[in-house]
């Protein structure tokens, strides 16, 4: 398969994609509402969704499922971290597979966090890491996901700006998409026109109501970004609630095409 075929798949041309993530036990443990680490994907799957954000043990146990709807992509997330929540480099962060393995598994594109508040011995280590990784997705032609993300800091202005400085050294290491928690349209739409990669947008954790959520897309929509990363927002609500949202962004996320 080439890097245009799994991008394409990623991120469809005919609409904005809806990526469910149901990564959080990696970090998380036993989450709310993600108790059956499989129960997801048959409880959501028919509900618009494009793809879904996954671990590796997800993919694993549900290759049947996946078999049988083609037209869900799937995004494997490769590593995990704990804690970078000061600069005194006490944070960790590795990687749990590698980039020819998920190619070997028959993903469609692969995720990586881009943690930045660590020391500085630990932001040039991340980088070199990044810069394997996209080396090993140039080679074997499958996307990668980064996440430039500051760790557990409430959204600040200065969170957002030194998010978006982030994204910034993201787009120079090569990512073939970025992900970022929403930093308001303008913001967003100043992103999409500067770096003309493909930009996603993080829902973060459940918060606030249904309505702010739907708001929040809509704008990310109107800014030019490819996708919208919900998942506590909805599988952490009630399911009639979860539904009624999951089907405003939905009809959302079908009002635009875009000219690859």
């Amino acid at each position: 398969m080439s890097m245009e075929f799994r991008l394409r798949r990623t991120l469809p041309s005919d609409r904005v994609a809806i990526i469910m993530p149901v990564d959080h036990g990696l970090i998380f443990d036993r989450i709310e509402g993600l108790e059956t680490p499989s129960a997801p994907f048959a409880a959501w799957a028919d509900n618009d969704v494009t793809g879904f954000m996954m671990t590796p043990g997800q993919v694993k146990q549900t290759e049947k499922f996946f078999a049988a709807r083609p037209h869900l992509t799937r995004v494997l997330t490769i590593d995990t971290y704990y804690e970078f929540r000061e600069l005194d480099g006490s944070g960790s962060h590795g990687l749990i597979t590698t980039v020819e393995e998920a190619v070997r598994m028959g993903v469609d594109a692969v995720k990586m966090l881009f943690p930045w508040n660590m020391s500085k011995a630990e932001r040039v280590a991340m980088c070199t890491r990044v810069g394997k990784v996209i080396a090993a997705c140039d080679h074997w032609d499958i996307p990668l996901v980064l996440e430039p993300v500051i760790m557990g800091a409430p959204r600040s202005e200065d969170v957002i700006i030194e998010e978006e400085k982030v994204a910034r050294i993201a787009y120079d290491l090569g990512a073939h998409i970025i992900k970022i928690a929403f930093p308001g349209e303008e913001r967003t739409k100043r992103l999409v026109d500067e770096l003309k990669v493909p930009l996603v947008i993080a829902g973060g954790p459940l918060a606030g109501d249904p309505s702010e959520t739907i708001d929040a897309v809509a704008q990310t929509i109107r800014s030019g970004a490819r996708g919208v990363i919900v998942g506590r927002n909805i599988w952490q609500r009630e399911r009639s609630q979860a539904e009624r949202v999951l089907g405003e962004v939905a009809k959302l996320t079908r009002s635009v095409r875009f000219d690859d």
